[in-house]
């Protein structure tokens, strides 16, 4: 009887620590398992916060099941530069703004200027700056007080349609959300001599008139 009681006690023993390496290797699988997800779920929400702050550098066009789909144009996008001609008058006004270093970007930038703007300094006929906001942006809060503020500080504005474009214009690899082109240099900047007056002068001329006219076309 006692060698069956320890043959007995000896299989129990035995199933018992089976049973628990089983449990153990089961577990171990649950964790990985659970790790492996983990670590899913942090490199998709690293992607998913970088991928709304990277913005693409070549284009505004997005793939969406394999299908081309353009960004969406805020509601409010008007008045809007729509034509070929028009919209190449408009950024290259942007582009000559950067080189002439009369030009801000981002929505910080933009906004500073404009609140210390004073609006008796501008008008639609003689604007001291213009404003060109990209209307595929999202979400649309980022830019949607931006024309309000413009409108207290009779400041001009239009909207472009690629914010790629209106950053590769503005002299930078990201794209722009908005910019501001400035009539005159900041009291910072140095004075431009006579030959690049007389270019800026031409340039925010054929910038002002575009804008002037689109502005025309927004109905009341």
């Amino acid at each position: 009887m006692g060698k069956d009681s320890a043959d007995k006690k000896h299989k129990k023993e035995k199933k018992e620590k089976r049973a628990s390496e089983v449990d153990g290797v089961k577990k171990s699988k649950k964790e990985k398992k659970s790790k492996a997800n983990g670590d899913v779920d942090v490199t998709m929400t690293d992607a998913l916060e970088a991928e709304l702050v990277k913005e693409p550098e070549t284009s505004s066009v997005k793939v969406v099941n394999g299908a081309d789909v353009k960004g969406a144009i805020v509601p409010f996008a008007e008045p809007m530069v729509d034509g070929e001609k028009e919209v190449k008058k408009v950024l290259r006004g942007v582009k000559k703004s950067a080189k002439h270093k009369t030009l801000r970007r981002g929505v910080k930038e933009v906004v500073k200027y404009l609140r210390k703007s004073s609006p008796s300094d501008s008008s639609i006929a003689n604007p001291s700056a213009i404003v060109i906001i990209a209307a595929d942006i999202s979400p649309m809060d980022v830019i949607s007080h931006i024309p309000v503020l413009c409108e207290d500080h009779n400041i001009p504005y239009v909207f472009v349609r690629s914010r790629v474009e209106l950053g590769e214009a503005s002299a930078t690899k990201r794209p722009t959300s908005v910019t501001l082109v400035a009539k005159e240099r900041n009291k910072k900047g140095k004075d431009m001599n006579a030959e690049e007056k007389a270019e800026w002068e031409e340039t925010w001329e054929s910038l002002r008139a575009v804008v002037t006219k689109a502005g025309k076309t927004v109905k009341k």
